[in-house]
Order: C-alpha cells, then sequence, then structure tokens
C-alpha cells in the first residue's frame, strides 16, 4: 500500500451538530482507499474561523493529504478560504478566471450575479483553483511546506456532494497520480457472520484481530450480525483479492457455518439463495417480530420465487382466528411456550403449502433486571416434523426484535446447509 496519509474534514455547523448526516467524508475515504492511500483521521468543524484554522494546522502536521468539504459558499459563515489564508499568514487575491466563470454560470442561469458571490473568487495566495463545471463556488489545491519532511497537500472542495463527486474526479485525482496515488490501492474483504457473541468469534480466531497484522482483520458488530473486513493492498483489484484469500481460508476453516455471506448480504439473502438452490418455498408467522422478517424476505430481490407470504399476530384472539387448532394450544401450553410457536409454524406452513413454515413466537416482558430471563421460542415446520428453539429475553432492547429475527432465519438457514439432520442444538 502507499505510504501516503490523508485526512478527511468536513465542515458546517449542521454536520458537527448532527443534524444532518455526513456523506462525503464516507465517500472521499473510499474513493482515497482505492488509490492506496490510508485515511487516518476524520474531522468535523463547526463553521468558526479560529476552529477552522486550528483544524487545517494539525491536518497539515499530520497528513501528506488533506481534503476538506464545506465553507466554500457565498455567505458569512463560509469560511474555508479565510482559514485557509489564515493557516498559511497570506491574503485572499481575486482570481479573474473563476470570477468570470462564474459569472457566466449566472448569465446562463438568467440570473444576474449578486456581489456577494464575488467572494468565491478568492483564494488564498500561492493556492490554485479546483474548477467547478455546474457550481459557482471553486475549489482550492495549496501545498502547504511544512518546517521538516515531505510537504501536505490541500483540497478543499464544496459540500454539496454532486458537484464534489464531480470535482474529485476531474480536478482532484489526476493531481493525486502525479504525487504518487493510484500505484497500489485498498480493498476490503467483508465476511458475514451469525451465531455467536463477538468475544466468543475472536477467540475462535488465531491471533486474525492482532494490531499489526497484514492483511488487517477488523471486526464490527451491527444487531447480532458480526461483520469481519480483511482489508489488503496491491496494485490491482485481483492482486489485493489474492492477498485476502488465505485470511479468508482461515476464517472459514475456523468459523464454519457461522459465516453466512459477504459483502451487503445479510441472513435473509442467505435463505433465499438456499431456498432457491434447492426449489423450496418458505411461509412466515411472526408474533413478537411483528412482520419484521417478511419483511426483510420481501426486500429481496429474488425473493418472489421462494417466499410464498408472512402472517403478523398481535394477540391471542389473532391467532385464534386464523388457526383455531393453535387456540386449543395456547389454552393448554400459554401463550409463550415452544408449543405454541411450534404449532403456529405448521399451521402456516399448511395454510401457504409452503416446504416449510417459519414461526417466532409472543415476547416475554422485558426486564433487564432480572438475572434469569425468560425464553422466547421460534420454530420451523417442514415435511420432517418441527424444530423448536429459545433463546433468554435478553438483550440491549434496540436489538432484541432484530436479533430474534435473525435467529429464526438463521434456524432455517442452517436447516438448509445440513439437509435436515436436527444438529443445532436446543438454544439458537
Amino acid at each position: 500500500m502507499s505510504d501516503m496519509i490523508a485526512e478527511v474534514i468536513s465542515i458546517g455547523d449542521e454536520l458537527a451538530s448532527g443534524e444532518r448526516l455526513d456523506t462525503n467524508s464516507q465517500w472521499l475515504s473510499q474513493r482515497l482507499g482505492e488509490l492506496g492511500v490510508v485515511v487516518r483521521y476524520h474531522t468535523t468543524v463547526v463553521d468558526d474561523l479560529e476552529a477552522n484554522i486550528e483544524v487545517f494546522r494539525q491536518a497539515v502536521r499530520r497528513a501528506d493529504i488533506v481534503v476538506a468539504t464545506g465553507g466554500l459558499g457565498p455567505t458569512a459563515d463560509d469560511l474555508t478560504r479565510e482559514a485557509l489564508a489564515g493557516m498559511l499568514g497570506v491574503p485572499l487575491e481575486l482570481d479573474a478566471a473563476s470570477l468570470e466563470q462564474i459569472r457566466a454560470l449566472f448569465a446562463h442561469r438568467k440570473r444576474d450575479m449578486p456581489e456577494r458571490n464575488v467572494v468565491q473568487a478568492m483564494f488564498p495566495l500561492g493556492s490554485r483553483a479546483i474548477p467547478n463545471a455546474h457550481g459557482t463556488a471553486p475549489g482550492i489545491e495549496v501545498t502547504v511546506p511544512p518546517p521538516a519532511g515531505r510537504p501536505s497537500r490541500v483540497f478543499a472542495l464544496p459540500g454539496v456532494p454532486a458537484e464534489m463527486k464531480e470535482m474529485w474526479q476531474a480536478g482532484v485525482v489526476p493531481r493525486l497520480i502525479e504525487q504518487g496515488a493510484g500505484r497500489q490501492m485498498i480493498r476490503h474483504r467483508r465476511i458475514k457472520c451469525f451465531g455467536v457473541g463477538e468475544s466468543d468469534l475472536e477467540q475462535m480466531l488465531p491471533d486474525l484481530i492482532r494490531r499489526g497484522r497484514v492483511p488487517s482483520v477488523g471486526i464490527t458488530v451491527s444487531a447480532a450480525t458480526i461483520t469481519l473486513r480483511i482489508t489488503a493492498g496491491g496494485c490491482t483489484p485481483e492482486e489485493c483479492l489474492a492477498a485476502t484469500a488465505p485470511t479468508e481460508a482461515t476464517i472459514h476453516q475456523c468459523l464454519g457455518t457461522l459465516v453466512f455471506g459477504y459483502g451487503d448480504d445479510e441472513l435473509e439473502h442467505a435463505v433465499v439463495r438456499l431456498l432457491a438452490e434447492g426449489g423450496e418455498t418458505l411461509a412466515t408467522v411472526e408474533w413478537g417480530t411483528a412482520g419484521l422478517v417478511a419483511q426483510w424476505l420481501g426486500d429481496v430481490a429474488a425473493a418472489d420465487a421462494v417466499f410464498r407470504g408472512g402472517l403478523t399476530v398481535g394477540s391471542a384472539e389473532a391467532v385464534g382466528r386464523l388457526f383455531p387448532t393453535v387456540e386449543r394450544t395456547i389454552k393448554q401450553h400459554g401463550e409463550i411456550s415452544g408449543e405454541v410457536t411450534a404449532a403456529l409454524a405448521s399451521a402456516c406452513r399448511q395454510q401457504f403449502d409452503a416446504d416449510y413454515g417459519l414461526a417466532v413466537g409472543k415476547f416475554p416482558v422485558f426486564d433487564a433486571q432480572t438475572s434469569d430471563p425468560p425464553l422466547y421460542y421460534f420454530a420451523l415446520a417442514s415435511a420432517d416434523g418441527v424444530m423448536v428453539r429459545s433463546s433468554p429475553f435478553a438483550a440491549h432492547p434496540a436489538i432484541l426484535k432484530a436479533r430474534a429475527g435473525k435467529q429464526a432465519l438463521n434456524l432455517l438457514r442452517l436447516r438448509l446447509l445440513q439437509g435436515g439432520s436436527d444438529t443445532l442444538g436446543g438454544r439458537a
């Protein structure tokens, strides 16, 4: 990988306050990675001149490439050009070519240019303009010589994503390639896992998460889904992929069926693929998850061929109206029970004439203080019978519903992988 280090700066009160999501930094970091440039820092700063000057001072001390977005408009709170001039200790000067381009843009739109827009043609002495073909805010490029070592190059772009992306490709990438970027690239391989906790999964891997390892392996968790991210460098995408292959093989060897997909895959994608491969169909009935599993399945593009439909129930009365036989099971075993969940799975399968019926039972009352949390149940019905699983109703409330839905889908996934052998244990 390139030894160039980058920092991405986002400027604006609305970003620092959280009122608006900063998607520019994500996009720019991905593009820099494609050029083999390692992004080590993300900074977000408010529309304050002194704060902006300090942020740029820090950035040029620690990064070879600094890319900033925002603050290039014509209003009083657009301070990027002044901040760069203040950081450099130089005045702003008018660039006649940029002013003419701004005037031409207003004329093309059949509008008079307000006098205030002249400020958008002001640049720190020694900088160069980055043309903006479709907006009134040219970008700024300036090289900052450090007290010692190599210089830092700063690129300031508008915050409007469409303009920023176009200017990045046309005005920034060629300059970075001149500087040596692009000779190598960085690629990430994301492996999706489900079925154990983050710390348990890490213990199953032989020193793969160690800092400084090449290729590196990162681990993140979102709603009980674990993502392992392998990062490697190379001259081509194929070379990067080849560099990740041995680590990926080790992950598969260590984790087995805990791995369910790659990239943007979710469990529903894995389930739909497996059902399609076997020419089989599925129907769902949900009590605790309130239709979440059906929604996930319905969002998969190829689901129409395998997903017969889903039912959502919110009370025992609703269950009785749909499935009178299940109502009798509720009276005998109670609403929250493996027997009721199994009966729901079987009744749903029959109702939709599907190969599989997947059910999520009613949830118990959540109590974060209890040392012995109650169980909830999910079940899978097929021509071979019904598999019932239980799990403690204990996790952060924000992920309980999603985790339960994923446990149900994972029960089906493992059943499809194992061809019906019941080796999954009593709890998921």
